[in-house]
């Protein structure tokens, strides 16, 4: 018998409702739903914030690759990762073979998303101008691991749960 693999795995920039679309697809679905930023959280005692502040973005990263690996050989339900850890060359391997869905999502409606007084560390300073500079500079590593991508710009989590749970069901 193989390992579980997750049945979906969401990736995408801050804002793109990785999460909330997630627990949306678990709702629809009796599916349970990981999301990495949350289990790393509670594996270290601490706010990604200050995982950032205390230790860099370098050790976060590693932190990062190490939790997404194990959630993907032990999960079999659907998988969010954080907007960079599709970023980290370990983690972007362990991807292939997955099924990998990218929400993508215009910088108004991430910005408006996340909002201006943020704790995500990457967006700390001129949260719209961060988004900007984050979406070119990963938009070619998402699209690269992609199964599939879906625009979640002005739409509902149900409405967009139910679009990849139809695309996953027509891959079957």
């Amino acid at each position: 018998m193989s390992a579980p693999h997750p049945a979906a795995v969401l990736i995408g920039p801050p804002g793109a409702g990785k999460s909330t679309v997630a627990a949306a697809i678990a709702e629809q679905t009796g599916w349970t739903h990981i999301d990495t930023d949350t289990l790393i959280v509670a594996q270290e005692g601490l706010p990604i914030s200050d995982i950032f502040v205390e230790q860099g973005e370098a050790a976060f990263r590693r932190i990062e690759a190490g939790v997404v690996r194990d959630a993907l050989t032990a999960h079999d339900g659907v998988l969010s990762l954080g907007g960079g850890a599709p970023m980290h060359p370990d983690t972007a391997a362990l991807l292939d073979g997955h099924v990998v869905i990218f929400l993508d999502v215009d910088v108004s409606e991430a910005a408006r998303r996340v909002g201006l007084n943020t704790a995500r560390p990457l967006l700390a300073i001129n949260p719209r101008a961060q988004l900007n500079a984050l979406l070119k500079q990963r938009r070619p590593r998402y699209e690269e691991l992609a199964t599939f991508t879906i625009d979640t710009s002005g739409r509902e989590p149900q409405e967009i749960a139910a679009e990849i749970l139809t695309r996953l069901e027509d891959r079957s």
